[in-house]
């Protein structure tokens, strides 16, 4: 049997994914010297209140024990593993994956996958995932739909408080400054490195306003083929007004795809801060 795991990258608490039939390893939020797992003992409510009360959250992955000790249950008891991680680049979970399986007592049965996305994209890759592996499809073919899909991903994110993504290295002090002191809409979008398959977020544009933003980003959503076939995913840190207006303004302009509005999880608010809006595209490609 082959079995599905990822981490909270994917917006599902332990409890959701196990429903499910996944396994997801929680990211870890770090406030006031206290540990807390991702979705499971912390919720973007009680992480808000905690920001609201000026305490400063940082995140930590897992450690590679807790995956070393999933991948040997899981293969000791004959079953294959495909672990789906978050983009490398804007996480080190990969990494973490990639040492794991080498630490772990039958490496030959496990498969890592560097999703270079994260949140709605990486739910809907994990999920078809699962599903292809309860309908027995082979391992070559859920890594070729993973592999094709991922090429199809747009994402795009909207922050309010630059502040959170200069912590967390995903933006350089400039681009915080610079974000700081213009009355704009800046507008991140994640892409790759040309030498690597790592992650970064870079400045895509100013807007003076969200329809704006809007209208930039379903402008090289058109360019880059986002249509039918494809999931429009908006993921929102407790700013479901813009949500929703994101939801009406792309449901115009892309009435072929699939709209889905999505609450973003405690890691990701640590990461992109309180209000801020990501919009993002995947099409989930099969042979």
């Amino acid at each position: 049997m082959i079995q599905i795991i990822s981490d909270s990258g994917t917006l599902y608490s332990q409890i959701d994914a196990k429903n499910k039939g996944l396994y997801v390893i929680p990211l870890n939020i770090i406030v006031d010297h206290k540990s807390y797992r991702d979705y499971d003992t912390i919720s973007s409510t009680e992480l808000l209140k905690m920001i609201d009360e000026k305490k400063v959250p940082s995140t930590s992955l897992p450690s590679v024990g807790e995956r070393i000790d999933l991948y040997n249950s899981l293969t000791n008891q004959g079953d294959t593993v495909i672990d789906i991680t978050i983009a490398s680049g804007l996480s080190g979970a990969y990494q973490s994956a990639v040492l794991a399986k080498e630490e772990c007592e039958h490496p030959e049965m496990v498969y890592v996958v560097n999703s270079q996305t994260l949140a709605g994209p990486m739910r809907a890759m994990v999920d078809q995932a699962y599903t292809m592996a309860k309908e027995g499809k082979s391992v070559d073919s859920i890594l070729a739909m993973l592999s094709s899909s991922i090429q199809t991903e747009v994402s795009f994110l909207i922050p309010q408080d630059f502040s959170f993504l200069k912590r967390g290295g995903r933006v350089s002090s400039f681009e915080a400054v610079l974000g700081g002191i213009l009355k704009l809409l800046p507008v991140m979008i994640r892409r790759k490195k040309k030498v690597s398959d790592e992650s970064h977020l870079e400045n895509f544009t100013l807007a003076r306003t969200m329809k704006k933003a809007y209208t930039k980003m379903a402008e090289y959503m058109k360019e880059k083929g986002v249509g039918e076939g494809y999931y429009i995913f908006i993921s929102h840190a407790n700013n479901i007004d813009d949500a929703l207006k994101a939801e009406s303004y792309f449901k115009q302009r892309f009435p072929q795809s699939k709209i889905v509005v999505m609450p973003l999880s405690p890691a990701f608010i640590t990461q992109g801060g309180p209000k801020c809006l990501a919009v993002q595209a995947i099409k989930i490609v099969q042979e």
